[in-house]
């Protein structure tokens, strides 16, 4: 079995921001030359997540204004008495999720007509990884 890892760093201008990495995963898929298996691809920091779904600018908005509403900023939450100010970007990125397996098949990314791989910020502007593991034959 051949196992490829990398990471991908981001440093959003934003405190949250949703950025396409379809490319750059299938890029490392391709130095990985494995041709059936899967790749791993994960947020390694508690405030970011990583998701798949369709790259049209109106949904991206559409996630944003759900986000919000379903964990608002600026709330009192109880992780605040802490010092930090966050606590609504952890909620966040626990309902988007942190990490997705993408499939693997005659050497490329196997995903679907409009399926697109996302890195979800909600604490940016400071740099953060994601791991991105290739494994299979």
């Amino acid at each position: 079995m051949k196992v490829l890892t990398e990471y991908l760093w981001f440093n959003t201008p934003a405190r949250r921001e949703m950025v396409r990495i379809t490319d750059q995963v299938a890029q490392i898929v391709e130095r990985s030359q494995v041709k059936e298996g899967i790749a791993l691809v994960s947020a390694m920091h508690i405030t970011s997540g990583v998701y798949v779904n369709d790259w049209e600018g109106g949904l991206i908005e559409d996630f944003g204004v759900w986000l919000e509403k379903l964990a608002p900023s600026g709330r009192d939450y109880r992780h605040h008495q802490t010092g930090e100010d966050n606590a609504d970007a952890h909620l966040k990125r626990t309902i988007m999720g942190h990490q997705v397996v993408l499939p693997i098949t005659r050497g490329k990314l196997d995903l679907g007509p409009w399926e697109q791989v996302f890195y979800a910020e909600f604490d940016g502007q400071r740099k953060k990884r994601v791991i991105v593991k290739v494994m299979g034959e």
